[in-house]
């Protein structure tokens, strides 16, 4: 994965950067402390991308303060996830905002150009699960990757899913998104060649205990190549499908 230090060092290799700029660049300092919060400055430099700010329990001065920061060092794209309407309303007062109401998240820039090697399939097995598949997908847009969403395709009609079976067999990752029993990763498991990323959600019944019979489910899958994030935590699997998509062969 091409890293933000190593676009530097090859920026230095060719001239286009100087030696004396790109030491300043990796001495900067490694986290702004706003008290509330310390922002990390480097994580792009480790990781490849920037922090995310995780927006439920955070005020919107907090959240406006921690975008500032970002911004004062360079970053104009800023992704924040679990945002409510009430505080995207306030933030937008002070910062400008894309807002998501459904995915519950908001970004500051625009999309990248998608760059990755291959589509990213966004599954969920019902209309239900819209809200925690949305955010897989905007999470995974916002970090360079091409997506397809395919919304309302559980087992209970499994005809919906095999007619878009072409789709799924042709994604390089794919995200599978659902409540109930969770038996959507297993079936998009069974079909695919390519990781699959199961997300287990809320929804359901008394039994399925807030999400943990998916969970399990999920976990137990017989199906191999399915690997599982923690319940409603589709930005976890947004974020994993886009590093996978932009994988390269290492020499």
């Amino acid at each position: 994965m091409q890293t933000e230090i190593k676009k530097l060092l090859e920026n230095v290799k060719n001239g286009t950067v100087t030696v004396d700029d790109a030491l300043l660049t990796l001495k900067t300092e490694p986290f702004a402390d706003l008290g509330y919060a310390k922002v990390d400055l480097h994580r792009a430099v480790r990781q490849g991308h920037p922090e995310v700010i995780y927006g439920e329990s955070k005020t919107a001065a907090q959240i406006s303060g921690i975008i500032g920061a970002m911004k004062e060092h360079g970053q104009e794209r800023v992704l924040i996830t679990r945002l409510s309407p009430q505080k995207a309303e306030l933030l937008s007062e002070s910062i400008p905002i894309t807002y998501n109401e459904t995915a519950g998240t908001a970004w500051t820039g625009v999309f990248p150009e998608p760059d990755g090697i291959g589509e990213i399939v966004v599954a969920c097995g019902g209309t239900s699960d819209i809200p925690v598949a949305q955010e897989a997908a905007l999470t995974a847009e916002f970090f360079g990757n091409k997506t397809c969403r395919l919304y309302d395709i559980g087992v209970a009609g499994l005809h919906r899913l095999l007619s878009n079976s072409n789709i799924i067999m042709r994604a390089s990752v794919i995200i599978a998104v659902a409540g109930m029993e969770g038996a959507l990763a297993s079936v998009v498991g069974g079909l695919a060649d390519c990781p699959v990323i199961a997300v287990p959600t809320s929804v359901g019944y008394g039994a399925s205990f807030g999400g943990i019979a998916a969970l399990l489910s999920m976990l137990n899958s017989c199906a191999s190549g399915v690997s599982v994030v923690n319940i409603d935590n589709g930005f976890g699997a947004g974020y994993l499908a886009g590093m996978i998509n932009h994988m390269e062969v290492k020499k």
